[in-house]
């Protein structure tokens, strides 16, 4: 059996009862953070432009609302915009492995396909475990980074198979979604070298769109090239090497790879979690004013992947955009220091191209340690040392970030994380009535009065 077969039968054969009770409230707690970062990026300039060009396709029947409008249009536009949204802040959840994920981006594909077939929300939570579930496992299977393509390229399988769930295809429709979605859709890495643009946010809403398109003809009997995967010239021969074999959760009531994703706490690239933790430490012992006027040194030693995603080209000593700013561990890191936070603000051309902030980023240098490197995906330490000119250093280090399953945020968090960036977009009243919905999410008939109840006022 083929891996594009496997998914197929793990996915058409997983039903809701396979899922116990802590993986649906864990679900809810990342559909509550997705929406959180959707709003906190609604009146950002990618998600306007990406809003007007999906409203284009409006449509009357059968289609699905743009997060925080009345708005609905075609599923694979609405997959799009949504899922530009939830990812464009680099502020939703991630999983580390052999190559690196943002899982949710996934919900953007869930979302529309469960509005646009008007299924119930237990159709949704299941599609989106699934999708988590894909993604994960498709992750620990095989690094795609070292071979020049970016990590979204394992997107189009993992939503195609979500939301191919929603729309109930039998196995081997499935199977002709995966071909169609896989085929079309593969993504290079240099989205995220050197100076990144706005295309950051749409690499995978860019998968969820041609997901949804592959699931809607496979659904119709359309057909995709069924060795998608270990054909000749397809997957693993092209683009991803050897691939380790697929384990998918048994299900029974057992944990699913989406309940170990981690949440984050800190706006910023998930590598750079530590560090910014490290780096709060550190500017409580070195004191705010040593930070901004004393400091010779920053010596940031951490692992291998943090230092070829985010630690090592020139760019990123001298961000030019937002994009550049949060895939940045020097400038992260100097910016938690002077500052004492990182917020969505740290991140404004005003901040990044601040001449005191960028002097001390300048001071900044990253290593990679061995240690770290070798502990890695189940370590996720960053060491800062600061030396100041009168020649004393501190040393400060955080091996699980806030949000970690080792360290996990509490509903109450994550509950303060979405009532921070909705509420420029959304009142009090309104956030409240929207998380009472999201925490019976299981409850709901369909997803109409959720996707009601997102509009903002702007």
């Amino acid at each position: 059996m083929g891996k594009a077969e496997q998914i197929s039968r793990f996915a058409v054969k997983l039903t809701y009862s396979d899922l116990g009770p802590d993986t649906i409230h864990q679900v809810k707690r990342r559909v509550i953070d997705s929406f959180a970062t959707s709003f906190g990026a609604f009146p950002s300039v990618p998600a306007t432009i990406v809003r007007k060009i999906a409203s284009l396709g409006t449509c009357k029947q059968g289609g699905a609302t743009i997060i925080g409008t009345k708005a609905k249009v075609t599923p694979d536009m609405a997959a799009f915009a949504n899922s530009t949204m939830i990812r464009y802040l680099d502020y939703n959840d991630t999983y580390l492995s052999l190559e690196p994920a943002h899982p949710s981006d996934n919900i953007g594909a869930t979302l529309a396909a469960a509005e646009a077939r008007g299924t119930t929300s237990k159709d949704f939570i299941l599609g989106t475990v699934i999708a988590y579930e894909v993604q994960c496992r498709l992750c620990d299977a095989a690094s795609l980074r070292p071979k020049g393509w970016d990590h979204v390229t394992y997107g189009p399988f993992s939503a195609a198979a979500g939301a191919g769930k929603i729309y109930g295809l039998t196995e081997e429709q499935m199977t002709n979604a995966l071909g169609l979605a896989g085929v079309c859709n593969n993504a290079m890495r240099q989205t995220r070298l050197g100076e990144i643009s706005m295309w950051k946010a749409c690499a995978f809403a860019n998968s969820s769109r041609g997901a949804i398109l592959a699931v809607e003809l496979a659904s119709e009997g359309f057909t995709g090239p069924p060795e998608i995967f270990e054909g000749k010239m397809g997957f693993i021969n092209q683009i991803s090497g050897p691939m380790k074999e697929l384990e998918f959760s048994p299900g029974g009531g057992k944990p699913f790879m989406l309940d170990g994703t981690y949440i984050k706490y800190y706006n910023a690239e998930y590598h750079a979690q530590s560090a910014i933790g490290a780096a709060l430490a550190l500017r409580k012992e070195v004191g705010p004013k040593n930070i901004r006027g004393n400091v010779e040194s920053i010596l940031i030693e951490t692992h291998g992947p943090a230092y070829q995603i985010i630690g090592c080209e020139p760019a990123k000593w001298r961000p030019q955009a937002k994009e550049t700013a949060d895939h940045s561990l020097p400038y992260i890191t100097a910016c938690a220091l002077m500052d004492g936070k990182i917020t969505v603000a740290s991140f404004i051309p005003e901040r990044f191209t601040d001449p005191a902030l960028l002097d001390l980023t300048a001071k900044v240098k990253c290593v990679e340690d061995a240690e770290y490197s070798a502990r890695y995906p189940d370590g996720f330490g960053n060491r800062i040392t600061v030396k100041l000119k009168n020649g004393t250093t501190n040393v400060a280090e955080e091996l699980y970030p806030k949000g970690h399953p080792r360290n996990p945020m509490t509903d109450a968090e994550i509950e303060e994380k979405f009532h921070t960036l909705a509420s420029p977009v959304m009142p009090k009243k309104r956030r409240k009535d929207l998380l009472a919905l999201c925490w019976r999410l299981d409850e709901l008939d369909d997803l109409s009065a959720l996707l009601a109840a997102t509009r903002c006022h702007v």
